[in-house]
């Protein structure tokens, strides 16, 4: 299952914003791999305070999101999604504009984390099944 988790500042969270970055974000996941994928992202969004968000050794003063987007391994490669990773960072840049306005786009950190096949689990069995 594909799980977004944006660490952003607080202060940028205004109750307009997170709707708008969760369907911005699910979108991008959308674009890359197809309609398929939305039922299945989840997102979830985490708002540190200015002040506790440091940038080269001082407290950041621009609105530096980072993004991290955990999948399957295996979803990196498939046949038919030519260049996911690079295709994903692009689309997951993208959205974190569309939503904070251009200024943003040189701030945006995006990590792509590939979880091996029997490193993950759905309600205490791993997933996939082994041979599954």
């Amino acid at each position: 299952m594909p799980h977004f988790e944006v660490r952003i500042h607080e202060e940028e969270l205004d109750g307009k914003a997170e709707p708008r970055l969760i369907l911005a974000l699910t979108d991008a996941l959308v674009r890359v791999y197809g309609e398929r994928a939305r039922s299945m992202a989840v997102v979830e969004l985490f708002g540190i305070p200015r002040h506790r968000w440091g940038i080269g050794g001082v407290p950041a003063a621009v609105n530096a999101p980072v993004v991290s987007l955990n999948v399957r391994e295996v979803a990196l490669n498939l046949p038919g999604v030519d260049n996911a990773p690079a295709r994903l960072i692009t689309s997951i840049t993208d959205a974190v504009a569309e939503v904070f306005g251009e200024s943003v786009r040189e701030h945006v950190v995006v990590q792509i984390v590939g979880v091996p096949a029997g490193r993950s689990g759905v309600a205490g069995e791993v997933d996939p099944p082994p041979g599954g």
